[in-house]
């Protein structure tokens, strides 16, 4: 069974966490534009056209139309890979304490 873990949600736009069996297979950020939702999927590297078509049809059915039920367009762009990682200023920065300073 798929679900979605929400990462982050703005005015315009949500990220999700798409999960199946404990197992991670994908991402998507979704952005509302008018009547128009835009989002960029990605998929593990293995995943064919059958399973990115079943993935934006559970996302369009469980994301897009609870949020804009009368939509004109979801055009979803596709990338397939591994994780890269997350990053952010925090890891540059590494460890510090209260004044800024590393330790």
């Amino acid at each position: 069974m798929i679900t979605f873990e929400r990462e982050c949600r703005t005015p315009h736009s949500e990220t999700y966490v798409i999960w199946e069996d404990g197992s991670i297979v994908g991402r998507i950020d979704l952005h509302y534009q008018g009547e128009t939702v835009h989002g960029t999927l990605c998929t593990t590297a293995d995943a064919n056209e059958g399973r990115i078509q079943s993935l934006i049809e559970e996302i369009d059915g469980r994301l897009v139309m609870t949020t804009l039920p009368m939509r004109e367009d979801f055009v979803v762009s596709v990338w397939r890979g591994s994780p890269g990682g997350t990053f952010s200023d925090a890891d540059a920065l590494g460890d510090e304490d209260e004044e800024g300073v590393p330790l």
